[in-house]
């Protein structure tokens, strides 16, 4: 029964600990992000032998626009390679020619599924498409999705994108960074630098000037989504009352409000310091100054140096006067190569003197300087607090002549297309299913027939590999599930330990009682020291006294103890003897006298 109980419970721990791996598995991919925990597999994904093969996403309603790469013919009906040069740039930088491919990922986790990849290091790429619609700020929810996968990781550059302006003069053919855009959204890295932009253009309503306003950082840590090798989905969110969302994998990491999390603002302050205004001659901002009534003490000699000659000081014995300390290297040979007219006269390096080493020292012996106790140093006089100060000076505030106050940030300028406009010193970074809709159910439908399947298909290779790789990915973020992992895996083994291996340690007289008394064993005869002394001295005593009085005969003992004669066989009996040590009975005649010993045999515990 021990050996199934113990058996049955490292089943359970067993199972436990499986349960606790697959749910830190789980809750990295499925969690709100707010803490930024991401699992990172840098191992190569294995994925199923039958994974599931491609079928172009449907929208289940209106979008503005929608792209899953299905064929590459459909691609460069659509796409457009910008042809012109980045302003500023030398001209073998200058030229956007990076290249730009469809094809399948490295490690793609469903059959014939191609994407867009950027495929060249170190290069400028453009590329645009038109809308199937403009998008136009009247009322409806802007919201933008696509997935990068970073295939080989990423040193610097990004995976933004940009949707641009409707101007009327768009030319998707000339896209460079001074292309007039709406909104530029997505990951960017360079250094230790992790970033997720969301920058909007807005245009200040009385000067007719566009500026950019940046979204506050994310506090959820992003790196992992750069690192892991793995499909990201990022979403972002405006809404009508100037509000956003911004979501990786469909995990919340920033939201807010165009208004407040926006540097600069969005509107002006109303009141500004004035840039005219200077500060009055006669304004006194010091805080302290020197007291004016103060005066040099007359002892006050300022012409003591800091330190002086010690003049008591003694050459240590063994200086080494007639030594250098530093020698010609003996071991050192002039160049063969050394041209005496051209490099001049050669010498050999110069090294430590050996003999200075065990020695106080080498060369010429000159005291040493101590600090000098006359030494005062220049006087200077106290400083006190200033009569006179006003304060720090600041200049007066005015109406600020540009103020503004657009309350509806959300009304951007119309998007008429999308872009790629990026540098990268990574290569082959994989975009794949954008979409842009006004309807939060089309984007889930879209969602969950494109990156959630490939999710799936990322996390199931993901499970394959060592299950120790799988316990210190799942407590890298989670340092507590050690304890969780230490306690299911030892308890079985204590247990068994306690079950199967016979017990240690002194024998308890109480065991040993406890099993006689369950098996009918022998109890053999106790006898305490005490009892043992006492017993043999009575047995002395006896002797001595059957010794004097004889056999048979009654007397008197010593001490004034009686005796009684031996009467008849098995009539006589014996009074109680005075001393209290017992009674002799006689049991026939002739036969000797017999004492109460207080030798017993203990009673056996119950």
């Amino acid at each position: 029964m021990k050996i199934i109980f113990s058996f049955s419970l490292l089943v359970i721990c067993l199972f436990s600990l499986n349960f606790f791996m697959a749910s830190a598995d789980f809750e990295d991919e499925e969690e709100d992000i707010d803490d930024g925990v991401v699992e990172v597999e840098e191992e190569e994904m294995r994925f199923p032998k039958e994974r599931p093969e491609y079928e172009r996403p449907i929208p289940n309603g209106d979008t503005y626009f929608y792209e899953p790469f299905d064929t590459r013919a459909e691609f460069l009906k659509k796409w457009v390679q910008s042809q012109a040069k980045k302003d500023g740039a030398d001209d073998h930088l200058a030229k956007y020619d990076g290249k730009w491919v469809i094809e399948e990922a490295k490690e793609n986790p469903i059959l014939r599924d191609l994407g867009l990849i950027l495929k060249s290091k170190a290069k400028h790429h453009a590329i645009s498409a038109k809308l199937d619609k403009p998008f136009e700020f009247d009322g409806k929810p802007l919201i933008v999705q696509y997935e990068v996968k970073f295939q080989n990781g990423i040193e610097c550059g990004g995976a933004y994108v940009k949707l641009l302006s409707k101007t009327g003069q768009l030319n998707l053919k000339a896209f460079t960074d001074k292309t007039p855009y709406t909104i530029m959204f997505g990951p960017d890295k360079c250094g230790n630098d992790y970033k997720l932009h969301f920058i909007f253009r807005h245009m200040n309503p009385k000067t007719g000037v566009y500026e950019e306003k940046h979204a506050e950082k994310p506090t959820a840590k992003l790196e992992s989504f750069f690192t892991d090798k793995k499909t990201h989905l990022y979403t972002l969110t405006v809404n009508p009352d100037n509000t956003f969302e911004i979501k990786v994998d469909n995990g919340l990491v920033s939201s807010g409000d165009l208004l407040t999390n926006f540097s600069p603002p969005v509107n002006p302050p109303k009141e500004i310091e004035d840039p005219n205004d200077k500060k009055p001659a006669e304004w006194d901002d010091r805080e302290k100054i020197p007291d004016p009534d103060a005066k040099k003490p007359d002892d006050w000699d300022e012409s003591e140096p800091a330190t002086i000659v010690d003049e008591d000081a003694v050459m240590p014995d063994g200086w080494l006067l007639e030594e250098e300390v530093y020698i010609p290297d003996p071991s050192a040979v002039k160049p063969e190569d050394w041209d005496d007219e051209m490099d001049g006269e050669w010498e050999a390096p110069r090294i430590d003197n050996p003999k200075c080493k065990d020695a106080p020292g080498c060369g010429q012996w000159e005291k040493p300087t101590i600090p000098n106790p006359k030494y005062k140093g220049t006087w200077r006089p106290p400083m006190i607090e200033n009569p006179n100060y006003k304060g720090e000076w600041k200049p007066r505030t005015i109406a600020n002549p540009d103020y503004f106050e657009d309350k509806t940030p959300y009304k951007m300028t119309p998007i008429e297309a999308i872009g790629l406009e990026l540098w990268s010193m990574s290569d082959d970074i994989l975009f794949d299913n954008f979409l842009i809709a006004d309807n939060q159910s089309v984007v889930d439908h879209f969602t969950s027939i494109t990156w959630e399947v490939k999710s799936i298909q990322e996390r199931s290779a993901a499970s394959t590999g060592s299950w120790w790789q799988a316990i210190k990915s799942s407590t890298e973020e989670r340092p507590w599930l050690w304890a969780v992992y230490v306690v299911v895996l030892l308890l079985p083994v204590v247990l068994l330990a306690i079950c199967l291996c016979p017990k240690s340690g002194p024998v308890k007289p109480e065991d040993i009682d406890a099993h006689r008394k369950k098996f009918d064993d022998a109890t053999p005869d106790v006898i305490d020291e005490a009892e043992e002394s006492g017993a043999k001295e009575e047995e002395e005593e006896e002797e001595e006294e059957e010794s004097k009085s004889g056999a048979g005969d009654g007397t008197v003992a010593e001490g004034g103890e009686e005796t009684v004669e031996a009467g008849a066989a098995g009539d006589g009996s014996s009074p109680v003897e005075e001393s209290g040590e017992g009674s002799v009975e006689g049991e026939a005649q002739g036969s000797p006298k017999k004492s109460n010993s207080p030798r017993k045999r203990r009673n056996r515990k119950e």
